[in-house]
């Protein structure tokens, strides 16, 4: 049986979690609501202050499908509870984040300043000007939106300049050693 699938999700109090038919859960918390849709052969079952889910066969696609469908649920109850953050770091000369109302201003070395906006889902922070936080309930939201903010600038294995996320490492190359003799 699969480990994370048996494993079953507290849920703390003043989390309230609905289980609709064909599988759409929906839980509400102190951050917000989130509603998903998940796989409808799973069966989701709330025990008490407990939720547990099983699988209804040993077919491997079940197997795959069972850790999954627990792993979904507990990012549910983990972002309505305390939410998901990403934190990301800017490195290099000139290469700098400013908040401007509900947008943030990246100056990346292009001819133009680069602007990504704030949305009901997440939001942008930047406590420092090389430094940007995204935070949000929905964790696959949360991890996109970070991705798509590294992408306008990925970092470069020679000098380390770039948009990284703040534990990344950056595996450095050595540049070129001069003309052969």
């Amino acid at each position: 049986m699969s480990r994370i699938g048996r494993a079953p999700i507290d849920i703390p109090s003043g989390v309230e979690v609905k289980i609709n038919p064909d599988n759409e859960v929906i839980v509400k918390g102190p951050k917000g609501t989130l509603t998903k849709k998940l796989h409808r052969d799973m069966i989701i079952k709330t025990e008490g202050a407990v939720l547990v889910v099983e699988r209804p066969s040993e077919d491997k696609a079940h197997k795959a499908l069972h850790g999954l469908t627990r792993s979904l649920l507990a990012n549910m109850v983990t972002g309505v509870t305390e939410g998901f953050s990403k934190t990301l770091q800017i490195n290099g000369v000139g290469y700098r984040a400013a908040k401007q109302g509900k947008k943030v201003v990246l100056n990346l070395g292009y001819s133009h300043p680069v602007e990504v906006e704030d949305s009901d889902d997440y939001t942008l922070e930047v406590p420092d000007p090389n430094t940007i936080i995204v935070k949000g309930i929905d964790n696959q939201i949360v991890g996109e939106v970070a991705a798509k903010i590294r992408e306008k600038r990925l970092p470069e294995p020679y000098k380390g300049k770039g948009i990284k996320y703040a534990d990344e490492v950056i595996r450095r190359k050595e540049g070129k050693t001069g003309a052969k003799k």
